[in-house]
């Protein structure tokens, strides 16, 4: 157990240096921590040698400088409203875990980027059963992985517009304003309409919106399309309105639209409206730079620490991504914030995360919220020129090179499929492998779905008559708790990481759709289409500005989208493979098609994919003409399948991708699917 060692930073040296350095003024920081409630964790249960732990939950309070040179990437700071000191202030809801003995603390942050203003860390990491928002019962904090490893656990809100729900982490970011005025502009919103419904939401998933300035504005412009590249028809501007969610007409907050006759199932709408007041979404980035400043720098920490590994999932995947392009792991005092993140499920991605009228909610995929600045140049840590553009730029160009974080990037085959994920690893023309920097490592956790689906499938996930089930039960979080122990050793001890773990052109394991030697499993269908990012127009402001001046952007070629080749059950070859695919009962696609949907029944189905067992025996497989094996011909009896799940977890556990302790319950799990399996219809 390693124990906390002191602060050796001398406050006064550490102001000095960046005052002389950006010519004077007060540096911007956390100016005040209101804690609202202290409490111990579940009556001061004790995990293992860190202890008991304590629960800090209140506010975090911001003053950003914008004359400090760190902060020159966040767009319209220079229109935020300034404090009497000359700062741009916000303020954050945030919640710690740490040991409550100083003593027993490991003196390591880890960070985690709300997704959305909620909490994941606690069942990807600590294999809690039970979500929650403000965690109090055993169940909620599971076995407690981070915790007994003497970590303090850190929850800062970033976003501006989560929804409206009690316990949702939140940042408070001021108006961008000139001496003038207002700054007005163009917002976008789509839906992919799976349902017939008379109204439908400005926000994202129940996001807060920008509101319309100017229900008359040419700008305002509704369309209707049958399909993602489908031409747009654009609806008469006396067929629909903008509503109010408790009045049903143009008065109030006009967060909704209406349609004569209401939107039609299988279609999809795509609106562009003027707005005004847009946030200073940038912050954002800031707060989570300055949250463990403070914790690392400021000797009054309220919960002090030495180092700092950042975890973001999905759309705070994409943030972190962001964060090192913007160059935001140099604060304001020119010190290194982060020494390590975890990038989980984030593909090629980045987001909506410092423009104007930005909306970080808004992702791409392949079937809904289209062409959103997600999937943008640069996609690699190297430096790589697009030949069509002719820009140069990488991942790592903005970020002083001593302060670069140690990164994971772990993504399932879903996020191959439906997020670009190759594009992390491979040249702009998809010709050529591109091998990540020292202090990266790629790892592909093969054959999963951009999250755990549940076990076992339900009869409505079923897939027709065929034994295809959407929904991936693949279990990575297993992979993902050991590479979060070994991030910790390699930030702090420098302990080698396991080696990337992806699939490559140069050995044919990276290939193109139509590459994929997918057996033909009866009742299935293979894919004809992946996600793909496109080099996209989005008007002569955005890339000096940060300002969307063309909605929707005008696309041009789309940049080529590889994913795993499979082995002879239809299971992806390469990456870190899990018990599921070493001793297989079943094909796990990390893709679904929206077969049965109103539209788009040939495109991918957003975040799932498809769980296929094996014919149980010979005559199963032959009466369904299965070119997969049966379980009876792979395995003579079930406890002959349980030996080889056990020699597979012994391979895992040597090569670090497994902790030990999880060994047995990665056997009951596949004594459950052996048993489900080879029971169901019986």
């Amino acid at each position: 157990m390693f124990r906390f060692k002191p602060h050796v930073w001398v406050r006064s040296l550490a102001f000095a240096l960046p005052l002389a350095f950006w010519g004077g003024g007060a540096a911007g920081e956390v100016v005040r921590v209101v804690v609202d409630r202290r409490e111990d964790v579940l009556s001061g249960r004790e995990w293992g040698e860190a202890g008991a732990y304590e629960k800090l939950v209140g506010r975090i309070f911001f003053a950003f400088d914008p004359a400090n040179p760190y902060n020159q990437a966040i767009v319209d700071l220079e229109f935020a409203p300034l404090n009497g000191e000359g700062m741009v202030e916000a303020w954050a809801d945030f919640m710690v875990l740490q040991p409550k003995d100083p003593g027993l603390r490991r003196g390591i942050a880890w960070v985690e980027v709300s997704n959305r203003g909620g909490k994941a860390s606690m069942r990807y990491f600590n294999g809690a059963t039970r979500g929650g928002y403000d965690p109090t019962t055993p169940e909620q904090f599971g076995d407690g992985l981070l915790l007994r490893a003497g970590m303090t656990m850190i929850w800062l809100g970033w976003q501006h517009d989560v929804p409206e729900r009690e316990g949702l982490l939140r940042l408070h970011v001021p108006l961008a304003r000139t001496v003038e005025g207002s700054l007005g502009g163009l917002v976008r919103a789509d839906w992919t309409v799976d349902e017939a419904t008379p109204a439908l939401e400005l926000g994202h998933r129940g996001h807060r919106a920008y509101l319309p300035v100017d229900l008359t504005h040419p700008d305002n412009v509704l369309t209707v399309r049958d399909g993602r590249m489908a031409p747009r028809e654009v609806i008469p501007r006396d067929q629909w309105l903008f509503m109010s969610p408790s009045e049903g007409r143009d008065t109030g907050r006009l967060t909704m639209i209406g349609l004569l006759g209401g939107f039609e199932a299988g279609k999809i709408y795509e609106l562009v409206y003027r707005a005004r007041d847009p946030r200073v979404v940038g912050l954002g980035l800031a707060a989570i730079r300055d949250v463990l400043s403070y914790a690392k720098y400021d000797l009054n920490s309220l919960f002090p620490v030495q180092m700092g590994i950042a975890f973001g999932v999905s759309q705070t995947g994409r943030f972190l991504r962001h964060y090192i392009y913007e160059g935001f792991n140099t604060d304001e005092g020119g010190r290194q914030v982060y020494d390590g993140m975890l990038i989980h499920t984030a593909g090629a991605g980045r987001g909506s995360f410092n423009h104007r009228f930005g909306q970080p909610s808004r992702d791409a995929h392949r079937y809904s919220a289209f062409f959103y600045p997600t999937d943008i140049f640069p996609f690699t840590s190297r430096i790589q020129m697009d030949p069509v553009t002719e820009r140069e730029d990488g991942l790592f160009s903005r970020q002083r090179e001593d302060h670069l974080p140690k990164v994971f990037y772990t993504n399932t085959g879903y996020e191959y499929w439906g997020r670009a994920a190759s594009l992390i690893h491979t040249s702009v023309d998809g010709l050529q492998d591109v091998l990540p920097r020292d202090n990266e490592r790629i790892y592909h956790l093969a054959g999963g779905q951009h999250f755990v689906g549940g076990f076992p499938p339900s009869d409505a996930a079923r897939m027709g008559n065929a034994p295809a089930y959407r929904g991936n039960p693949l279990n990575f979080l297993f992979t993902l708790r050991a590479l979060a122990i070994r991030m910790v050793d390699w930030i702090e001890a420098d302990g080698a990481p396991p080696p990337n773990a992806f699939p490559r052109i140069a050995d044919g394991t990276l290939v193109p759709p139509e590459g994929v030697a997918y057996p033909p499993i009866p009742g299935t269908s293979f894919p004809q289409v992946i996600h793909e990012a496109y080099r996209a127009d989005y008007g002569p402001r955005w890339e000096s500005q940060g300002v969307v001046d063309r909605q929707p952007p005008a696309l041009g070629p789309a940049f080529p989208s590889l994913v795993s080749q499979v082995d002879g059950f239809g299971n992806e070859l390469v990456g870190i493979r899990s018990v599921e695919l070493r001793a297989p009962l079943a094909t796990y696609l990390p893709w679904s098609l929206r077969l049965g949907a109103p539209g788009g029944v040939d495109e991918l189905t957003d975040f799932l994919g498809t769980f296929i067992p094996f014919p149980r025996t010979v005559e199963e497989r032959e009466e369904m003409g299965d070119p997969r094996p049966s379980i009876e011909e792979l395995y003579p009896s079930k406890a002959a399948y349980l030996e080889r799940v056990r020699g597979a977890t012994r391979d895992l556990v040597q090569t670090g991708l497994l902790i030990s302790e999880d060994v047995p319950s990665i056997v009951e799990r596949a004594e459950a699917t052996w048993d489900w399996i080879m029971e169901r219809g019986s």
